[in-house]
């Protein structure tokens, strides 16, 4: 197989909590994730060198040594392929740093691809522990679905899809940073989400349960350093979203509607004012090529 194309799928997150700070300086959360249909697509080309290249639709991405498509591509050949090598064309669709692993899926894509390309016969149990190596997101990005994430994120216990539905997402400009959010938590006196209950309403294909359950621990701290997300939140309340939460760290917002049509009413009612806002589908279900 000379080439291959594989599909990376964005992630949501249903809810984010931070439990607490680990002696090795990560924090220890609980979040649940899905997969949607808005996705990079990355285009693997066998080289005769042992080259890695990475080339992008996108000029603010890196085709260096720090993008994380290239460390997946670095490890497969040090440890499987040593003679290999791999031209990496990643055609960018999800929005950059925000909160939807754009970076991570890209990475995981490129886990799954070369294990076929390079016929590495590798386990996806494998694949995911390297994964865990590159970025806490990655596992679950190499499995796809809906599942629970502990630890660092890399623990995963998963879930069945939840029911069918269209997700709008709402990316403001602002930028946030990952570790000034993490420093601002309270965690003494934060309202942790009720993950046992939403892991109940997925599990019975209760939209409204899921809708009533999003919650995510870090907006609080990204409103303050963000103001914006603020008001898309609630511009996406006023306008009748079912359910509205920030995704990650931000600074994505994202609302469920069971109807296209309110679906599409919702982007409208951004699309005037932002630039990048998307209505796609949830998939919530795992893919294994």
């Amino acid at each position: 197989m000379k080439s291959l194309t594989v599909k990376a799928p964005a992630k949501i997150n249903l809810t984010l909590d931070v439990l607490n700070k680990r002696n090795d300086g990560y924090h220890e959360v609980e979040m649940i994730m899905t997969t949607v249909d808005l996705a990079d697509r990355v285009h693997l080309t066998k080289l005769e060198t042992r080259a890695i290249r990475v080339e992008t639709n996108h000029g603010m991405l890196p085709t260096d040594a720090s993008n994380l498509a290239w460390q997946a591509a670095k490890i497969l050949q040090s440890r499987y392929a040593p003679e290999a090598g791999v031209s990496i064309f990643i055609d960018k669709v999800i929005p950059m740093s925000a909160g939807l692993a754009g970076g991570s899926t890209d990475a995981a894509a490129v886990l799954r691809g070369l294990n076929k390309m390079w016929e590495l016969d590798l386990s996806i149990e494998t694949l995911a522990d390297i994964g865990a190596e590159i970025g806490s997101d990655v596992p679950f990005c190499v499995y796809g679905g809906t599942a629970v994430a502990r630890g660092r994120g890399e623990k995963l216990t998963f879930l069945p899809a939840p029911p069918p539905c269209w997700v709008v997402l709402a990316k403001p400009r602002a930028g946030v940073s990952t570790k000034d959010i993490y420093a601002r938590l309270q965690l003494e006196t934060m309202k942790h989400p009720d993950t046992a209950g939403m892991i109940q309403a997925i599990e019975a294909k209760d939209f409204d349960g899921i809708c009533a359950r999003l919650e995510n621990v870090m907006e609080k701290a990204t409103f303050a350093l963000a103001p914006e997300v603020k008001v898309i939140k609630n511009r996406l309340e006023q306008y009748g979203s079912e359910g509205t939460v920030m995704s990650g760290s931000g600074p994505t917002v994202f609302a469920l509607s069971k109807n296209q049509s309110k679906a599409e009413r919702l982007y409208n009612g951004l699309k005037g004012f932002m630039e990048e806002v998307h209505v796609v589908r949830l998939i919530g279900t795992k893919h294994f090529t």
